[in-house]
């Protein structure tokens, strides 16, 4: 693990609610299991595990952002999500205590709560509940992992820029004057590695998108202006 440390700052306790280890469980369990979970604190860039790596710990995401990415024998990077706070990952060490499938890396400042497989198979023996809000959040990224693959061969690279930026309005968007504001904390690359395109094409796409007056551009940031257009277009 490159980059996290311990850290000791509180944690927003209702944004760990959120994530599928705690969702079956009542407010003094779920204090309980907080509790014995490590926390660290990570920097913009830092790497939290490699792809290869040895896995055992899930974690939960109390504040900040993780991508999750592969990189091609060529040496090629493809970013296959951002997580927000209350999500989770690293749950498949669980089940498959094989090495880590993907590269964790923070692009923004993040807090991150642990749980080692020997807790978690304890909390699973105990509460079986827990098992069920486990499975259900594996089957609900397939689903998204599968519409991901569908929307590489049938739709068209300003599509999937549209889709994306919308994806990322429902979990880091906020409204504001003129529209939704989505901080998403990633560089022109990275969004372009999100849509499995090249940077120049999804440039492309923002730059007609901005002219067409749908979105502003921000640093690490966009103004949605018109989100049915969007939608349409993401179609």
């Amino acid at each position: 693990m490159v980059g996290a440390t311990w850290h000791t700052d509180p944690v927003d306790l209702d944004v760990v609610r959120r994530a599928p280890l705690f969702k079956a469980l009542d407010d003094e369990a779920a204090s309980a299991l907080q509790s014995e979970m490590s926390r660290s604190h990570m920097e913009r860039g830092d790497v939290l595990f490699h792809e290869g790596d040895r896995g055992d710990t899930l974690y939960v995401i109390a504040e900040g952002k993780i991508k999750l990415g592969r990189t091609s024998p060529d040496g090629r990077e493809n970013l296959v999500a951002i997580l927000g706070p209350g999500e989770m990952f690293g749950e498949l060490s669980l089940f498959d205590p094989g090495p880590r499938t993907m590269t964790a890396t923070a692009v923004a400042e993040t807090q991150l709560l642990g749980l080692g497989n020997d807790s978690l198979t304890a909390i699973l023996t105990g509460r079986p509940e827990v098992s069920k809000t486990l499975l259900a959040a594996l089957a609900q990224r397939l689903r998204r992992t599968n519409a991901h693959l569908a929307d590489l061969v049938f739709t068209d690279v300003p599509g999937r820029v549209a889709k994306a930026l919308l994806d990322l309005s429902e979990r880091f968007g906020r409204p504001v004057e003129g529209g939704i504001m989505v901080s998403h904390d990633l560089t022109q690359e990275e969004l372009a590695q999100l849509v499995g395109a090249s940077r120049e094409t999804v440039n492309k796409a923002l730059a007609d998108f901005a002219t067409r007056g749908w979105l502003r551009l921000e640093a690490r940031a966009v103004l949605l202006q018109d989100v049915e257009r969007l939608k349409r277009r993401a179609r």
